[in-house]
């Protein structure tokens, strides 16, 4: 019997299509998002030491890069079926004392 030490870290076959040999040959070939051009009204996070002591100065967002105070709107009514039907238990398929 083996233990699980020996099956950890074995080396995947060349054409291994698991998941994990999937997903890292896919994000390898992805095409890197650049990031947006910084807005010359925002300030970003400025980390320094001053005097054997880390700073750090809060981001500043321009009017247009603030994000909302509501939560953005994920659920909408896709079909309304009108009032919900209430449960109704079926009766058993027999009759007590009789076997069908």
């Amino acid at each position: 019997m083996k233990s699980l030490s020996q099956y950890l870290r074995q080396p995947h076959p060349v054409n291994c299509v698991c998941s994990v040999c999937w997903t890292s040959f896919h994000l390898s070939t992805a095409p890197v998002i650049s990031q947006p051009e910084p807005c010359t009204d925002c300030r970003p996070v400025q980390v320094s030491k001053v005097d054997g002591r880390w700073t750090v100065t809060p981001s500043i967002n321009c009017a247009r890069h603030t994000p909302s105070a509501r939560p953005p709107k994920y659920w909408f009514v896709v079909s309304d079926t009108g009032k919900p039907t209430p449960f109704v238990p079926l009766r058993e398929p027999f009759e007590q004392g009789q076997l069908l």
